[in-house]
């Protein structure tokens, strides 16, 4: 029987949760509601009359079926059969036992498992404290009856008795799942407050169980329970030794107590060989010699012995102080199979409302390619629950996929262990150790980045850097995270990025804005008409050579409360306007503005003065809530089949013109002279196209325009040559050639000269 008071509590040695018979049956209704039924005694054959009869066994009938159980378990809370394995090794837990009575002669507490691969048995044996004849009947005989519904209800008048509250350990699911993998389960255990050892069998698709006495001397065991699967014909190959021992690598690497498995090993030794009679005759008759060497050779010999699979230690459970950066380069790569040691690594705890432990690490390198940042199957988190592995195919609910790349474990105490993504994206619990993993990982980065090693976040930003602009667009809640971690190039550093906060420092002081430009590369921004201006006014930009980087920095809008401003879109304000000067030059070329708008028709929207040309004669910028130049190429290279929405999301087009230029100039004198002349028309057009080139747009007729190009061409050079040799040679008199005799001597024939 098992004390009422108070001082007296165990944890069952299968179970996992807490058992205090007494109390749990009264709490829960358990032995009169859910799970007891009624105990039959069969009674036992007859035995030889030397012997005692064998104690009979009882038997007991399930009011829950086990077909109902055996559905709960393979559909709702388990998605594989191997987590079998993890569930056992998780409820043979060692009692906690508060009476010294029942602890005072205590082994070494382990757990050993054996397999037997040809009959395909499993036989799973702790030390522990062991069960009473009563404790299996109140831990093993629980099981689920009535669904979420009964479990729901157990589960809050638990929590308003202060007893734990855990899911399977509470109703004993967790020792079932060994019938996921078989068909019988035997269970013989010895417990120290009894001097009997009693024996529980179970049966899958089975109605009933028995308990009853062991007296069988060869089975006997001094303490502890002894946990025997006969597995079903499919599920054999779990008997594998190698098996058995790569499943509690997997799952249970960090329970807090030794794993032994039974292993085949082999030792070298030299063993020595009979020799050929005829040679041992010739040996023998051989006087000379006096000591004869025997033969030998090398045999491996095999044993079976014990071998201890798991470490007892986990890394993130000891103190970051008394951890040395070699062994979390050690623990990185033993777990994640890499061969270089990590960029960065962030070993914390965190406790209050939420408790849960986390070793990350930020790879050196990036393992599938630097353009591959939106695979949600990266399996780099590994989530532990109580030091047990529960799967490796959660980090798309533990981590934003943008820092999908961040490698590392996290060991929560408050999430259950039947956990699923279902439950994982409804938990509070997660969104909580979601917001704070991906906050130490900003740490991390930041840590990178401010490090004396600049080669550290320069080799970072190359394997990474897409990911967090990813993050600019996807997560507004940590733009002030991510902002300072970005680098550009910009008009003022072309070979080495800066970050925006080196931009900030180097701003002007009358400069109110964050100046950028898209473009395919350094060498097409740095040779774009956009920059004339604000590099004549010692102004720096940003130039956005990623195809993703104008949509991120759109995404942040402002840093540091300083807005971020396209150099290729219409109303640029660069400070210095004079209103004045504006007001004469528009006098002056706003009807040149509308005849060259009168031209060009649909293709431009406006045709204004510019104000960032000192070189060019003109530029096309976009309209301010349009696709950029950039952006427009970008999307006609995606688009396939309807272009509709292409022409949609065009926008408008602005055509600024300069009129300091000396072509402006010529065009505006033939405006006022002869606005039809067709020259001038032509001009306006071979300008228009030019301008599209040079604004990073792409020619709808292309061909159209280098015949435009050569048309001009040729008006240009129009017999600036041709005349000049036909001049020339006028100038020339022709010269007449003088021819001068040869002088032929006669040869008489047949003479040689």
């Amino acid at each position: 029987a098992v004390e009422s008071d108070n001082s007296t509590r165990w944890y069952s040695a299968i179970t996992g949760g807490k058992c205090n018979t007494t109390r749990h049956s009264s709490q829960l209704n358990l032995k009169n509601d859910l799970f007891l039924g009624s105990r039959y005694e069969s009674t036992a054959a007859a035995s030889d009359s030397g012997n005692p009869p064998p104690p009979p066994a009882e038997k007991y009938e399930y009011q829950a079926e086990v077909s109902r159980l055996m559905d709960l378990i393979v559909n709702s809370l388990y998605s594989n059969k191997e987590v079998f394995l993890r569930e056992l090794i998780r409820h043979l837990r060692y009692l906690s036992v508060t009476d010294p009575q029942l602890s005072k002669d205590a082994v070494d507490l382990d757990i050993r498992i054996q397999t037997d691969k040809d009959n395909g048995i499993i036989t799973i044996t702790d030390s522990g404290i062991g069960m009473t004849r009563q404790e299996l009947v109140d831990c093993l005989g629980t099981i689920a009856q009535s669904g979420t519904a009964k479990f729901l209800k157990a589960v809050k008048e638990s929590k308003d008795a202060g007893t734990d509250n855990n899911l399977i350990g509470q109703f004993g699911v967790g020792f079932y799942s060994a019938f996921l993998v078989s068909d019988k389960v035997v269970v013989s255990t010895k417990s120290p407050k009894s001097d009997k050892q009693y024996v529980w069998e179970g049966e899958a698709n089975a109605s009933s169980y028995t308990i009853r006495e062991e007296t069988n001397p060869e089975n006997l065991i001094p303490r502890g329970t002894r946990l025997t699967l006969y597995l079903k014909r499919d599920d054999k190959g779990f008997a594998h030794p190698e098996r058995i021992q790569k499943l509690v690598k997997n799952y249970s690497q960090f329970v807090s107590f030794p794993i032994y498995t039974w292993q085949e090993k082999g030792i070298t030794k030299e063993v020595e060989v009979d020799e050929d009679p005829a040679e041992a005759k010739e040996a023998d008759q051989d006087e000379k010699i006096e000591v004869k060497k025997k033969k030998t050779k090398k045999v491996v010999e095999r044993y079976w012995d014990w071998e201890l699979t798991n470490e007892t230690q986990p890394i993130w459970l000891r103190n970051p102080k008394e951890v040395t950066t070699e062994e979390y380069n050690e623990f990185y790569k033993k777990t994640f199979n890499e061969y270089s040691d990590p960029l960065a690594s962030s070993h914390f705890t965190t406790e209050g409302e939420v408790e849960f432990r986390s070793v990350l690490y930020v790879p050196a390198a990036s393992p599938m390619g630097r353009d591959d940042i939106t695979n949600p199957k990266t399996k780099n988190i590994r989530l532990y629950v109580k030091r047990v592995f529960i799967s490796d195919d959660f980090d798309g609910e533990l981590f934003p996929r943008y820092l999908s790349f961040v490698k590392g474990v996290v060991d929560s105490n408050d999430l259950p262990l039947n956990v699923s993504r279902e439950i994982l994206q409804e938990s509070r619990i997660v969104r909580i150790m979601r917001k704070r993993l991906v906050r130490k990982t900003f740490d991390m980065i930041l840590g990178i980045s401010m490090s004396e090693n600049k080669g550290d976040y320069e080799t970072f930003w190359e394997n990474f850097g897409k990911h967090l602009k990813l993050g600019c667009i996807e997560d507004r809640e940590n733009h002030k995270r991510l902002a300072p971690l970005l680098r550009f190039f910009s008009s003022q550093s072309e070979d080495e990025m800066i970050s925006l906060d080196e931009y900030v420092e180097n701003m002007k002081a009358e400069q109110k804005d964050i100046y950028y430009l898209a473009a395919d590369s350094v060498s097409s921004a740095r040779n774009t008409p956009f920059l004339e201006r604000l590099l004549e006014k010692d102004l720096e930009v940003l130039y956005l050579v990623d195809p993703i980087d104008e949509v991120a920095i759109q995404s942040l809008k402002s840093y540091k409360e300083k807005n971020f401003v396209d150099i290729s879109k219409e109303d640029l304000d660069l400070g210095d306007k004079n209103e004045e000067k504006e007001k004469v030059t528009k006098e002056e070329f706003s009807r040149t503005c509308d005849w060259i708008k009168k031209r060009l028709g649909e293709k431009v929207a406006n045709v204004q003065i510019s104000n960032r040309l000192s070189s060019s004669p003109c530029v096309l910028v976009s309209g301010k809530f349009g696709w950029s130049a950039n952006m427009e190429r970008l999307m006609k290279a995606q688009t396939v089949g309807d272009t509709s929405t292409l022409e949609f999301m065009k926008g408008r087009r602005v055509f600024e013109i300069n009129p300091e230029h000396p072509i402006i100039r010529e065009l505006n004198a033939a405006f006022k002279s002869n606005p039809d002349d067709e020259d001038a028309l032509r001009a306006i057009d071979l300008l228009y196209d030019a301008a599209l080139v040079s604004s990073g747009y792409t020619p709808d007729n292309p061909a159209q325009l280098s015949g435009k190009i050569y048309e001009m061409m040729g008006m240009a050079i129009s017999g600036k040559w041709s005349t000049f040799d036909s001049q020339q040679s006028a100038s020339q008199p022709p010269q007449t050639e003088t021819l001068e005799a040869e002088v032929v001597e006669p040869v008489e024939a047949g003479s040689q000269k």
